[in-house]
């Protein structure tokens, strides 16, 4: 079997893990729902390579608003590598206590939010303490790990603590320890990893059911949509109105920002 022919293999399994929780996919869109049809906001935060299924869920085709995609430059502008705004700075700053916080201070949280933390590992500090931050702030929290990583991985936090620790929910994307799923003759390293798939997997998954859940409260979701499909009257109207919605349920998050309301 060719190696891509064994990335493919094992990228199949990641679909029948993510297919075994489809019970716990079903709870976290439950919450989900509720706070977006209650006007509130699910916050999604990843750092590093995390940032993908952050941009996955909104905003891009197929995708609603409801959800607050919080991504921090420092930590996921990987384009230049080394040098100014290189890795090794970001990859740093992950391991930044109180980072967490200061990014949350941006935002007036409510008890009926929901937060996604998306965090391969699982245990790199900043978001270890965002989930800590959301639950201190009243903030429920849903997890997606690599769990089997995550599991295996030293925790970077001074107390040990990891983002499941701080997690009501936690979904796992499948992907195995160390992420690559690949070994090739002559290689000591295996490559191809397989995190962002089975990540992907999972927040598709779980927009779907959320979608579901809203339109069957009458609230159906204005979905950014490909004009190839609707028209391309009705897609610039479809993005006009997913946008504005945006705009709308976050403003709030700013205008109590400091007020204690």
């Amino acid at each position: 079997m060719s190696p891509a022919a064994r990335y493919l293999e094992r990228a199949r399994a990641l679909v029948d893990t993510v297919e075994s929780q489809l019970p716990q996919i079903g709870q976290a869109a439950d919450r989900c729902a509720a706070t977006i049809l209650g006007g509130g906001l699910v916050h999604v935060f990843g750092s590093g390579h995390s940032r993908i299924m952050v941009e996955e869920m909104w905003p891009r085709y197929g995708s609603f608003p409801g959800f607050n995609p919080i991504v921090e430059l420092s930590l996921t502008f990987h384009n230049l590598v080394v040098g100014a705004n290189g890795q090794r700075q970001a990859m740093f700053l992950e391991n930044v206590s109180g980072l967490a916080a200061r990014i949350l201070r941006n935002f007036a949280l409510q008890p009926t939010d929901t937060a996604l933390v998306i965090s391969s590992g699982g245990g790199n500090i900043v978001p270890v303490e965002m989930a800590a931050e959301f639950q201190r702030r009243g903030v429920p929290v849903i997890a997606l790990v690599s769990r089997a990583h995550a599991e295996a991985s030293p925790g970077q936090h001074p107390e040990g603590r990891k983002l499941m620790d701080f997690a009501d929910l936690v979904l796992d994307t499948g992907a195995p320890v160390g992420d690559a799923m690949v070994a090739i003759d002559g290689l000591d390293t295996p490559v191809a990893p397989g995190s962002t798939v089975g990540g992907c997997l999972v927040i598709n998954a779980l927009k779907a059911e959320i979608a579901a859940r809203l339109t069957a409260a009458s609230q159906p979701p204005s979905v950014l949509t490909a004009g190839i499909l609707c028209g391309r009257e009705r897609a610039t109207e479809l993005f006009e109105a997913a946008y504005d919605e945006h705009a709308r349920r976050l403003a709030p998050y700013y205008a109590r920002l400091g007020t204690g309301s």
